[in-house]
């Protein structure tokens, strides 16, 4: 069972590592209990044998054994990078949790983890409102504008089993995008591979490549609107910008989508009044890691898109 740490910070910290925890390799375990520490100030404490694994030295890669005890130095950290975050109406949005993970609906507009110039997101505002949470991780991610379903770990074993599912083909997972412009189709598989650049600005774009990774889609029309059409995405693989970068390709980007979207089209979205992109992940099916139930969870469209719809709506 994992020791409490010492509150000292001129002392220095035992843990011993339980079964949850063993497997993981040194660095990670670090990063994980050294909130605000910049990643090469823990390396260094590596390299230079203040990181102690049953009084020996270890290397980066080292994996942990249940009942190891880790000896971390005396550190004076950063200030917490969740201090300040809104974090109590995160707690509000959660559709299903057990002892194992969690789901929320994450909120358009904000990014699933701090980086790139984002103080913090949906983990760190998470980990601030469950400060004796031992272990929350992501099993996977949506854009910064995207809305709905995330599923979140609690369990280090969770985790592995959730990643498992999410590289295979055990999970389901369906999108309520808008196409823009009228489609006339009904159904339709797009498979086309995806290559992922990043541009000198650090901004990721994806395209259509034979050099890229397979990606498939599956797009269903649900309900012809003015001017747009409401549709469901199944994504088959999970590509970066993957639902985006299909619709395009059949000539019908996401309304709102300012990265590969139209911008004459988003404009007047904008001005009939969406204020976003529109893509909810409305649902996430996949079987429980620990007693093999299927969950299926939805999480509802949010109001603004919600709102949307109703203004685009052929009247009677």
């Amino acid at each position: 069972m994992m020791k409490p740490l010492p509150q000292d910070p001129n002392r220095p910290r035992l843990i011993e590592v339980d079964a949850e925890t063993a497997g993981q390799r040194i660095d990670n375990f670090l990063f994980s209990r050294l909130k605000g520490v910049p990643k090469s100030h823990v390396y260094r404490i590596l390299r230079t044998g203040q990181v102690r694994i049953n009084g020996g030295r270890s290397k980066a890669q080292q994996r942990l054994n249940e009942g190891d005890v880790v000896r971390i130095p005396p550190l004076r950290l950063a200030e917490a990078p969740e201090a300040g975050i809104p974090t109590p109406w995160l707690e509000n949005r959660i559709l299903h949790e057990d002892e194992d993970l969690l789901v929320v609906n994450k909120p358009a507009g904000m990014a699933v983890h701090g980086g790139s110039g984002l103080r913090f997101g949906v983990i760190e505002g998470l980990r601030a409102a469950r400060e004796d949470a031992r272990f929350l991780e992501l099993v996977h991610r949506l854009d910064r504008d995207t809305s709905g379903c995330l599923l979140i770990a609690k369990r280090r074993s969770a985790l592995r089993q959730l990643h498992e599912q999410f590289r295979g083909e055990g999970v389901d997972k369906t999108y309520l995008a808008l196409f823009s412009g009228v489609w006339a189709r009904r159904r339709q598989v797009v498979d086309a591979p995806l290559l992922k650049n990043v541009l000198q600005s650090g901004e990721r774009m994806v395209k259509i490549s034979s050099e890229g990774k397979a990606a498939i889609t599956e797009f269903r029309r649900l309900e012809p609107l003015s001017g747009a059409t409401l549709v469901e995405a199944r994504p088959v693989t999970g590509r970066t910008h993957q639902i985006r970068v299909h619709a395009r390709s059949l000539g019908h980007p996401l309304a709102g989508d300012e990265r590969y979207g139209d911008p004459s089209l988003n404009q007047d979205f904008r001005r009939r009044g969406l204020k976003r992109m529109f893509l909810h992940a409305a649902t996430l099916a996949f079987t429980h890691p620990r007693n093999g139930r299927e969950i299926r969870v939805e999480a509802p469209l949010e109001p603004d898109l919600q709102d949307f719809l109703s203004a685009v709506r052929p009247r009677a």
